[in-house]
């Protein structure tokens, strides 16, 4: 795989930000390993994904507006828009630093979503992506790389290589679901505590 990647590095590159689009936490760290592996470059990837974070951001805010414009008395997004404000209390209130934290937790797509169609002020919504998508980008491009490194140091067996790989990213995965549930109580509680009694 890696001689393929060194064979058609932009190529890799053009993957990298289409994908990021869709999905990008798997990328990401899959071009850290990558970067560790001397296969591709840290400041060229990082780019990938920075960009292809910064299309999704504006794709998702324009998706919202349009779905506003079309539907906003729809029940279905009425019940979309209780969940999102029963995951964040304060995102009406504080819009930057909930776009902020939902970059790190498994609701960013529907959260870029909604601050389209809540109409958050587009400015505080790109720097609080901007700011989020590059911290986001580096983070797991680090992670990719030392989860590589780890990988290495534990095995140098393809098959082990891969397996220890996968654990890593399947432990992420987990990381995430428990933050983004420790986020949420911390939400409720700061949202409660907000509240005359």
């Amino acid at each position: 795989m890696s001689y393929v990647v060194e064979n058609y590095n932009i190529l890799a590159y053009f993957i990298i930000f289409f994908i990021t689009i869709v999905e990008g936490e798997i990328v990401a760290i899959s071009a850290g390993i990558l970067v560790a592996l001397g296969v591709l470059s840290a400041p060229i990837a990082f780019i990938a994904l920075f960009c292809g974070g910064l299309i999704k951001s504006f794709l998702g805010y324009f998706i919202g507006t349009f779905l506003y414009r079309r539907f906003n008395h729809n029940r279905f997004f009425q019940y979309i828009e209780r969940k999102v404000l029963g995951i964040m209390p304060n995102f009406e209130a504080k819009p930057f630093w909930s776009i902020f934290a939902s970059k790190f937790l498994m609701v960013n797509h529907i959260v870029i979503i909604f601050a389209g169609y809540k109409k958050i002020e587009f400015k505080k919504y790109i720097q609080a992506e901007i700011l989020s998508t590059i911290l986001w980008a580096v983070s797991l491009l680090t992670l990719g790389y030392f989860f590589s490194y780890a990988a290495f140091r534990i095995s140098d067996r393809l098959s082990e290589f891969l397996l220890i790989i996968v654990l890593f990213i399947v432990g992420f995965f987990v990381l995430e679901k428990i933050l983004s549930l420790l986020y949420n109580a911390f939400e409720y509680f700061l949202h409660d505590n907000k509240r005359p009694n």
